[in-house]
């Protein structure tokens, strides 16, 4: 099903934009688990809407547990959570049933549906079905905290203003935590206020930018994955492009490792501290579909959000003629930083889900 993914740890996500609410169902979890919602909640309040640099929405995103505890811990049955939605403006959407959106899910969605889908809000293809992914991970990330593996991310670019990478070959735990802490998740804080005049600029010029989010992975075993369909690279790959507004994602060294010669590209293998490493990290952490013990390393590309509120063509559908189009309501000027935990909270289901196959759901406590 479109919904859901994984296969030892099943997550499904449901609901619309403008609906009465959204959710997960997590289905696999060992049983067992005390889950700390006070980091929870705090984890989803960094994807939450509001701040200067996102849309006007304002949503607790407070999730409400239906099913899967029993005093307090984890009981095998699925983890079921409901998120209300609750400041909702449907009228904006209304004219968007017959001029579908440049860059949006609007004309396929029409087609594929036979006009039955819902325009309000994006419906089911809206980035709030983010919420639910956010809280499934922050779950899944305190269970990897268990077997000492951090997942982290951080703002790698905005409209071609750059942080600091991460360092592909020692990035650890420590940093991962710091940076995913802070309110507007960079390295480099005076690239960071760069990144924030860009947003400023755009959304002054009603207008939107994209960017990319780099994610690592820290305390990962090697032999995880499987080659070929089954590749780690493939299963997060799934995963982050299920976030919506993501173009692109590569891993190491990526699409520079084009321009590069074997013997730049190869990182060379070396002993450290009694285990086999690599000395260099351009391969990000996977060789063969599978984690060779380094870091994890991957970097998402983000398009500009779509619904910009300068006046753009379309096309009227009852009509069959072009359109001027002005997108009304409430829009973030640059998606990427609410971004930055939805790609943790993908990473880290897909590596629980690889680790419970490894592993098993009786070895995790």
């Amino acid at each position: 099903m479109s919904s859901s993914f994984g296969k030892m740890l099943t997550v499904t996500i449901f609901g619309q934009s403008h609906g009465e609410a959204i959710g997960a169902v997590i289905d696999g979890l060992p049983a067992g688990i005390q889950l700390d919602f006070d980091e929870i909640e705090r984890f989803m309040a960094r994807r939450a809407p509001g701040g200067a640099f996102s849309t006007a929405r304002r949503e607790t995103d407070r999730p409400r547990i239906l099913s899967g505890l029993c005093g307090g811990a984890t009981c095998g049955a699925p983890l079921c959570a409901v998120i209300e939605n609750g400041d909702r403006r449907s009228q904006d959407y209304e004219k968007l049933r017959d001029l579908p959106r440049p860059m949006h899910a609007d004309y396929p969605a029409f087609i594929k549906y036979h006009g039955a889908n819902d325009i309000r809000g994006g419906g089911q293809f809206s980035g709030r079905l983010t919420a639910p992914l956010c809280f499934a991970g922050a779950a899944a990330i305190q269970l990897l905290a268990r077997k000492g593996v951090t997942v982290g991310a951080h703002i790698a670019a905005i409209h071609g203003v750059e942080d600091t990478p991460f360092d592909p070959v020692s990035v650890d735990a420590e940093t991962l935590r710091a940076v995913s802490a802070k309110p507007f998740p960079v390295l480099d804080e005076q690239a960071g206020g760069r990144m924030k005049a860009e947003i400023e600029a755009a959304r002054r010029r009603l207008d939107s930018v994209g960017g990319i989010v780099e994610c690592a992975v820290s305390g990962l075993p090697a032999g995880l994955g499987e080659p070929l369909c089954e590749s780690l690279e493939s299963r997060i790959s799934s995963a982050v492009f299920s976030i919506p507004a993501v173009k692109g994602i590569e891993f190491g060294a990526g699409f520079s490792a084009s321009a590069m010669t074997g013997s730049e590209h190869n990182d060379p293998f070396v002993m450290k501290a009694g285990r086999v490493a690599t000395e260099t990290n351009r391969h990000g952490g996977v060789l063969g579909g599978i984690s060779t013990g380094m870091p994890l390393l991957f970097r998402a590309a983000f398009k500009p959000t779509p619904s910009i509120a300068l006046e753009q063509r379309t096309v009227s559908l009852s009509g069959e003629c072009g359109a001027p189009l002005v997108i009304h309501g409430r829009h973030d000027p640059c998606v990427v930083l609410r971004a930055v935990p939805c790609v943790e909270a993908a990473a880290a289901l897909v590596l629980l889900d690889l680790m419970l196959e490894s592993k098993g759901r009786d070895e995790w406590n």
